[in-house]
């Protein structure tokens, strides 16, 4: 039951989203549980990992390069390209550059093995990519939008170091060092950890659209429009370029998910602690979008790996 109400996480969202943009007070005073529930989704991520993880870095390293060089260059690059061809404001090119620069979503993970990718992969290229975006989102944050807003990177490190590698480390180290064999067996097996991540997600995704429900009247079309090509040209070239590279179908499968999603709910936090709540709405959107795309797309092909099957047992 857990897992069905987990897989219809877009619909969830969609109906969260309008329920807020309609009765905005229901929400808007929730604005300082923002933080709090990424640091929940953060550390139940950790609580699925263990250090055997990332050693698994060492199995495929090149694949994990090339995912990691792509999720922060193509989605920074391809956010401040649409933002400014599109001319928006600035506190939507913040919002587009800030989706653009973190890490990516650990949706990506659920929606690779709906796809039948490389699952272990997917938790590895995601690991490494969080751990790393706490020391690349600031800095490349700061050197493609510092000359339009005054950023202290520090402080945006400082943020990052508290909302993601703490709660993250303390989860790894619980599920490697503590957990004996029944705990480790309940935290692997029990639906809930996906269940509290997903609604930890949809409350902020209704907390940000309550705080921008004026904003969202003039500009809700234009930023979904970039939104939709941002994730897109992501899950394209995350695609593509691993294709051209000659890595196999299923590799490719996964760096698509990887690069393409982002963890757009950090993005959010990010923006409403340094930012404005306007610069939060990029990320609301993507939150919303990217698990229907993704969903599509984990859709269509796992029904191609199916018929694929299929043809080889005939």
């Amino acid at each position: 039951m857990m897992t069905r109400i987990v897989q219809l996480f877009p619909l969830w969202a969609i109906i969260c989203s309008v329920t807020a943009y309609l009765f905005p007070t229901l929400f808007s005073a929730f604005k300082g549980s923002i933080i709090p529930l990424l640091m929940l989704i953060m550390l139940t991520m950790g609580l699925t990992l263990t250090t055997k993880d990332f050693l698994r870095v060492l199995d495929n390293k090149k694949a994990i390069c090339v995912s990691v060089l792509l999720q922060f260059t193509v989605m920074p690059s391809v956010a401040y390209l649409i933002a400014t061809t599109m001319s928006v404001e600035t506190d939507l090119l913040i919002g587009m550059i800030l989706v653009g620069t973190v890490a990516g979503g650990t949706a990506s993970n659920v929606l690779c093995y709906l796809a039948k990718g490389d699952v272990a992969l997917s938790i590895s290229m995601t690991a490494i990519s969080t751990l790393l975006g706490v020391f690349l989102t600031p800095l490349i944050t700061t050197l493609m939008i510092g000359q339009v807003v005054d950023i202290q990177f520090s402080d945006m490190l400082t943020s990052l170091l508290k909302i993601v590698l703490f709660p993250v480390a303390v989860g790894v180290t619980f599920n490697t060092l503590l957990a004996k064999p029944l705990a480790h067996s309940i935290i692997k097996t029990t639906p809930i950890l996906p269940l509290l991540s997903m609604l930890s997600i949809v409350f902020i995704i209704a907390v940000i659209v309550a705080l921008n429900q004026p904003k969202l009247q003039s500009i809700g079309l234009v930023m979904l429009v970039a939104v939709i090509l941002h994730n897109t040209t992501g899950l394209l070239l995350g695609y593509f370029i691993p294709k051209r590279l000659g890595f196999d179908e299923k590799v490719c499968r996964t760096m698509a998910f990887e690069v393409g999603m982002q963890n757009s709910g950090l993005a959010v936090a990010l923006a409403m602690k340094f930012f404005t709540p306007a610069a939060a709405v990029a990320g609301t959107l993507f939150s919303i979008w990217h698990n229907v795309s993704g969903s599509i797309l984990a859709g269509i092909w796992r029904r191609s790996a199916g018929s694929s099957s299929d043809n080889n047992k005939a």
